[in-house]
Order: structure tokens, then C-alpha cells, then sequence
């Protein structure tokens, strides 16, 4: 009996002193929350095939966490050779503008970034500032890319991109996770792309940004060519494709932010 209370005393003063736990990190967060691998690819090829105005073409798309080290890079075509091969680094770049310059409650799409940054607006030279590192976007053995074990995964890339389709990853409860990055078709129709794949990910739990009366990171296209504000140059449709404007200007309505049901 003394012998079983000091064995009890001990494990109480064990418990007492063990630490608290930790809350998981952003980066372990956006692991726990992302589907698996395939289930991304099934999602990223169910949306490809939906009207989403541009050319129809196939699709890379990138994920980082929140510090930018890429989690996942895959394609939605038959093989790597069915995309464009240099949108798989600007898949990445793409991920990373949106996480870089978008915070807890305050969203920027890549696509918000277009005008402020050209010649005389207010962000010029923003597309420098953080330059891609070649050699972690062109390492490795090509076959992998585009797979569980693409050569990106793991490394902190860089890189801005000022054009449609990245996009800031929020949890259901609005912590800002990392960034996600679609790539391969017109600029405006890879911002569609990338909002309904946010959206499938149940990682849109957007808390502000410049479009929909301040409600959201959605493309502002121009409409009197001379790209002010936050605005984004129209992009063009093949027939069949449906009118990328108006599908754009649809998304907080087919595929809302916050989390879904």
C-alpha cells in the first residue's frame, strides 16, 4: 500500500509538471485540415472540366504553408506533359504572392496585385522584391514533377507573381494558413480556377480584402482601360468555354467564402 501511494504521488507530480500542450502550428494546421494528395487531384480535374472560361487548357497548382515551403504540387492532366511546363514554378509563385502579402484579416489575390504594380502605381517593383530561387525551382529530376514527391515539396521557393491565380488559404475559423497557386490557362480563368479549388478545400474562410464591397480576394477586372485601384486587364474565351467575367464576377455567389456547410 505505502507502496502503490508513493507510485501514485509520483505519476500526480509527473502530470503536474509536464508542460501544457502546444497549439499546432500553421504549417501543421493546413496539414491536418488539405484532403490527401489524390483527393486534390480528383478535385483540381472535377474543376478543370467546368465552365470556367480561357482556353480549357490543363492546370498545375501549388500549396505553401504559412512561412512559404511548398506542401504540394500536382497537375490535373493525364501526365506532366499535358500543362504547360513553365507553370508549375509560376503555380508556386503564384501561392506564394497570395500567403506573402495577405494576412489574418486582410486578404490580396495575386490578381488584386495587377495594377498598383504597374509603371507609376503605387506598388511598382513589388514583382522584385522577393525573386524566385532557381535553384530550388529547377532542382531535381523532372519525372517527379507534379507528383507526392515533386522536388519543390519541402522548399521555400519565392517569388511574386502579379497576374490571376493565387489565392490565401484560410481555416474555417479565419486563421490564414499559407497560399495556394493555380497556373496553365488565361490569368483570369486560373483565378477561377484557384477560387473554386479554395473553395472544394473548405479553406476560404476569407476575413476581408479589396473586391465585393471589401469582403473578399476576388479579381476586379477594368473596365475603362486605365487600371486603377485593384483592377485586373479582361482575359478572352474559346467557344464553349463560357465568359470568364461573368463567372469571375459569380464566384461569391456559386462558390462563397467562409466555411462550408
Amino acid at each position: 500500500m505505502a507502496l502503490a501511494g508513493m507510485l501514485a504521488l509520483s505519476a500526480c507530480g509527473e502530470d503536474a509538471t509536464a508542460p501544457p500542450p502546444t497549439a499546432a502550428t500553421p504549417r501543421e494546421q493546413l496539414q491536418q485540415t488539405l484532403p490527401t494528395y489524390d483527393e486534390m487531384v480528383a478535385a483540381l480535374k472535377q474543376i478543370v472540366g467546368e465552365q470556367n472560361g480561357g482556353l480549357g487548357f490543363q492546370m498545375w497548382a501549388a500549396v505553401v504553408d504559412r512561412d512559404g515551403f511548398v506542401l504540394d504540387v500536382l497537375f490535373s492532366g493525364d501526365d506532366r506533359a499535358s500543362e504547360w511546363p513553365g507553370s508549375r514554378a509560376i503555380a508556386a509563385q503564384k501561392a506564394n504572392t497570395a500567403n506573402a502579402f495577405s494576412l489574418d484579416n486582410f486578404a490580396l489575390s495575386s490578381a488584386n496585385l495587377y495594377a498598383p504594380t504597374q509603371p507609376g502605381g503605387s506598388l511598382f517593383g513589388l514583382q522584385e522584391s522577393n525573386p524566385v530561387d532557381p535553384q530550388v525551382a529547377y532542382d531535381g529530376n523532372p519525372a517527379l514533377y507534379g507528383t507526392e514527391n515533386d522536388p519543390l515539396t519541402g522548399k521555400r521557393m519565392g517569388g511574386i507573381n502579379v497576374f490571376g491565380g493565387g489565392l490565401a488559404l484560410y481555416s474555417s475559423d479565419g486563421v490564414l494558413l499559407g497560399g495556394i497557386g493555380l497556373s496553365g490557362d488565361t490569368s483570369c480563368t486560373d483565378h477561377i480556377i484557384a477560387w473554386k479549388l479554395r473553395h472544394a478545400l473548405n479553406l476560404d474562410d476569407v476575413p476581408a480584402g479589396v473586391a465585393d464591397g471589401g469582403t473578399t480576394d476576388n479579381i476586379i477586372f477594368d473596365t475603362n482601360h486605365k487600371l486603377e485601384g485593384f483592377e485586373h486587364p479582361k482575359c478572352f474565351d474559346t467557344p464553349g468555354r463560357g465568359n470568364h467575367v461573368e463567372i469571375a464576377d459569380n464566384l461569391p455567389q456559386t462558390d462563397p467564402v467562409g466555411p462550408n456547410p
